[in-house]
């Protein structure tokens, strides 16, 4: 055996510098009585990806430098073991105003509590989530390191990140005598993204002929989730070892010297469905957001319909029954149908169920409002007084007793505005805020056909999923009234959102022009209302998020 190498797959807190601090110290004593001698950590472990503007602050990165010199300090103990860090760096605020500052992404190698050695990331995204060219300046060095000891030496090339999907950081890596390349990674999850990688990590493994290991973050930040999903493959591109993903693990690999170079092997997992992925996407998201913010616990509006369901199903698998309140809140349409699915789900999701009907406010509103109205017909304003009513309900529970309200509303009503200000948009943190209404059912005929938590067989009831969707706020409403079928609405969201498609190109697809010109149109003037929506789960490459920031006044057509 040449070297048993360890990836720390955690989850870390940003801005939780001396509890990062601990979780790397964890994580170095356990791997190193097990016999590793080199631990790679994620990007930007040491303080949390991703910190975003705080690493405008010098008082930021002060205190980041003083924690990995801490860490240094603390790992002194475990001799002959390197440890690489991620952490951002800048200029001596003393000596260059905040302007002029210059900051770096930066691996660090820890060895013998010392810095053995630093390299800065060279490549630096500014696409999708990505921002860090407001915060990063470019390195242009070359970090080769040894780890191991005596004749068990290999000298690895450091990388992170987006380095890897260019070839001249790799390249520069094996011409300053790299064995091994190790990439350091927080990588932000969308479906079908950690094959992806894999793929293009294969093409970085023919080009430069050296095996690879890819440490990867695990955890939710804000919108975005990291997955895990740490692999290595050998100097033939072939798979020598793949993590779990969406979970903590510290990943063992033995880096092996064969007759014609080194060879890795390790754990495989198996490949997983895209429902899978998607499913602990969003239980990790919510554990995460409620976890690491400090809420006691969730609460929501169910109505009896298809994505309230749905977003109960995901909380109670995040964060188990006992922290789940659900509220159905009837209106004068509400079907009885929906009482009665609702309090089925309640009930077998064993969650705190309450019925709190709007009726007597609705009725007050309309009351107070009958002079104004006097003449007018019933339309949306009565709709959405309903919504608002709900609303105010929840977050006047939320208020009371601290738990964060979860909005139901999903992709396609975000996109085309079908949904209410301060209404069922009122809310701390939008759950289903990135899938479609077609994934939406898919993914509850997914969870039904399995219990991945243990928490439920069978959540969500049938005729919720096979009745026709409806906002229930006028009678006989559906939602097909006021918008195309959703597997028309959902087909040109992707192709127009999410792929930027053209109008033209879509119609030459197939599909009907008014559809098209009805869809981008609300598309269009509802960017006023995702712009005041909670925060939400991003799943997909491109989110109503920080991957889509169009100005709200804006007279362009195409």
């Amino acid at each position: 055996m040449t070297l048993k190498l360890c990836i720390a797959q955690l989850n870390f807190f940003v801005g939780d510098l001396d509890g990062n601090v601990q979780k790397i110290v964890d994580a170095a004593e356990q791997a190193y009585a097990q016999g590793a001698r080199l631990l790679l950590t994620p990007e930007l472990s040491l303080c949390g990806y991703a910190a975003e503007d705080l690493f405008l602050r010098p008082a930021f990165i002060q205190a980041c430098d003083h924690a990995l010199l801490t860490l240094a300090s603390r790992l002194a103990g475990l001799k002959g073991m390197a440890v690489v860090v991620g952490h951002p760096t800048g200029d001596d605020v003393r000596t260059r105003s905040l302007a002029t500052q210059h900051r770096f992404n930066t691996a660090s190698v820890l060895r013998d509590g010392t810095v053995i050695a630093s390299y800065n990331k060279r490549e630096l995204p500014n696409y999708q989530v990505f921002d860090e060219r407001r915060y990063f300046s470019p390195g242009d060095g070359v970090c080769v390191f040894e780890a191991g000891e005596g004749s068990d030496t290999v000298r690895v090339g450091l990388l992170i990140c987006e380095d890897a999907w260019f070839e001249e950081p790799a390249r520069l890596a094996k011409e300053a005598g790299a064995q091994l390349l190790a990439t350091v990674n927080a990588s932000p999850f969308h479906v079908g993204k950690g094959y992806e990688r894999e793929a293009v990590m294969a093409q970085r493994v023919r080009s430069t002929g050296l095996p690879l290991v890819y440490a990867h973050l695990v955890g939710g930040q804000d919108e975005v989730v990291f997955e895990g999903h740490s692999f290595a493959l050998n100097a033939d591109a072939s798979l020598a070892g793949r993590a779990s993903s969406f979970r903590e693990e510290l990943f063992e690999l033995d880096v092996l010297r064969g007759s014609t170079g080194l060879l890795l092997s390790a754990r495989v997992e198996p490949v997983r469905g895209p429902e899978e992925d998607l499913w602990d996407a969003l239980v990790l998201g919510v554990r995460d957001y409620v976890g690491k913010n400090g809420f006691p616990g969730v609460l929501l509006g169910l109505s009896g319909g298809i994505d309230s369901a749905l977003v109960l199903a995901v909380a109670v698998d995040a964060l188990g029954a006992s922290k789940v309140r659900s509220i159905m809140m009837p209106s004068p349409y509400t079907a009885d149908i929906s009482w009665l699915d609702a309090r089925e789900m309640a009930k077998r999701m064993g969650v705190r169920y309450d019925e709190i009907s709007i009726v007597p406010e609705f009725e007050a509103f309309k009351a107070s409002l009958a002079t104004e109205f006097a003449g007018l017909a019933l339309d949306a304003t009565e709709e959405n007084i309903q919504a608002r009513i709900r609303g105010t309900l929840l977050m006047a529970l939320s208020n009371k007793f601290g738990s964060i309200v979860l909005t139901t509303g999903n992709k396609s009503e975000m996109a085309t505005g079908y949904c209410t200000l301060y209404g069922d948009m009122a809310g701390g943190f939008a759950v289903i805020k990135d899938l479609a209404k077609t994934q939406v059912f898919k993914l509850a005929r997914w969870r039904n056909a399995h219990d991945p938590y243990g928490t439920c067989s069978n959540p969500i009831p049938e005729r919720i999923i096979m009745r026709p969707p409806s906002a229930e706020l006028r009678p006989d409403q559906t939602d097909q009234d006021s918008l195309p079928p959703y597997e028309v609405l959902d087909a040109i969201l992707e192709r127009y959102m999410e792929n930027d498609q053209s109008m033209e190109s879509i119609i030459a697809d197939g599909f009907a022009k008014e559809d098209v010109e009805k869809v981008t149109r609300l598309i269009k003037i509802n960017e006023y209302k995702r712009r005041q929506a909670p925060v939400g789960i991003r799943v997909t490459h491109r989110s109503f998020g920080k991957d889509w920031r169009y100005p709200i006044t804006n007279r362009f057509r195409a």
